[in-house]
């Protein structure tokens, strides 16, 4: 059984809740409550989205944060990203009908979520399509028929995680028995 190098691996977010990251929304907040603060990760290793700043001025930080670490692409490729669905069929902070999935050079921007009305920052689909590997995390059944419907309509303007779809790497799901309860069986 081999360890985990936690000196090599550089963490970044999908997206943010424009909150400190002492919130309880905070993503950052509880992912370093829950996780990080029980390993070896480095906190030079752990790039997150400043929720506490202004939301455009958070924005653009994290661009810039990225393209520190990635100088040489127009897009990082990140080796994973990791991505949720709502039962709406957002992922990250990348929610039906808003501005930011027509954004083509930004690597992050403000997104405003109607419901539950509050400011976030999320990577960009480019971004995110740049990755090697692409893997959804899907549970509940309030999720089963939009993971159905997702699954059955790729590239569907009006549900963004549909609209996940890597350029060279690899996208996975996974959903847990309630999430996939509305799928037909696979052979």
């Amino acid at each position: 059984n081999k360890e985990i190098d936690w000196q090599n691996i550089i963490v970044f977010w999908a997206d943010e809740r424009c909150v400190p990251p002492d919130h309880a929304d905070s993503n950052f907040g509880n992912a370093f409550k829950l996780l990080f603060s029980k390993v070896p990760l480095p906190r030079a290793n752990i790039h997150r989205i400043r929720g506490e700043e202004e939301p455009a001025s958070a924005a653009k930080d994290y661009e810039d944060e990225i393209r520190a670490v990635f100088p040489e692409n127009e897009f990082p490729v990140f080796d994973l990203v990791i991505l949720g669905m709502g039962s709406d069929g957002h992922t990250a902070s990348l929610f039906p009908g808003a501005p930011i999935l027509d954004e083509k050079k930004r690597l992050a921007a403000p997104v405003f979520a109607e419901h539950p009305g509050s400011w976030r920052v999320s990577l960009t689909l480019p971004v995110i399509n740049s990755a090697k590997q692409i893997l959804f995390i899907v549970t509940g059944k309030a999720k089963a028929a939009m993971l159905a419907t997702v699954l059955n309509s790729r590239n569907d303007l009006s549900l963004p995680a549909s609209l996940v779809s890597p350029h060279t790497g690899s996208l996975t799901w996974l959903a847990d028995t309630d999430a996939a309860s509305l799928l037909s069986r696979m052979s």
